[in-house]
């Protein structure tokens, strides 16, 4: 059974940085394509960034330019750096696998951001 398990959370003021990370267990994890993905208060969770197992990455337009996700084989983690944070990245965030086959979700890592 996969275990996804973030962490690298905080409160952090406007314009500050965070980096995430996503141990993953139980899966032949180089093989997978990964992403990240937050969910505000009171809104649906979305979609941040992706990374393919050839380390091919996307980002919502919201992030571009400002967050760099990235992975690691040998440690089965994923990474997200996120620099220039504004309030609206206050979530808390997830990693899973990409696509529409999902694992379940772990319990995520809150970024709140004070403007």
């Amino acid at each position: 059974q996969v275990q996804l398990v973030e962490s690298g959370g905080g409160l952090v003021q406007a314009g500050g940085s965070l980096r995430l990370s996503c141990a993953v267990s139980g899966s032949t994890f180089s093989i997978y394509a990964f992403g990240w993905y937050r969910q505000a208060p009171g809104k649906q969770r979305e979609f941040v960034a992706t990374i393919s197992s050839v380390s091919s990455t996307n980002y919502a337009d919201s992030v571009k330019g400002r967050f760099t996700i990235s992975r690691d084989n040998a440690k089965n983690t994923v990474y997200l750096q996120m620099n220039s944070l504004k309030a609206e990245d206050t979530a808390v965030y997830y990693c899973n696998r990409a696509g529409l086959a999902t694992w379940s979700w772990g319990q995520g890592t809150q970024v709140t951001v004070s403007s």
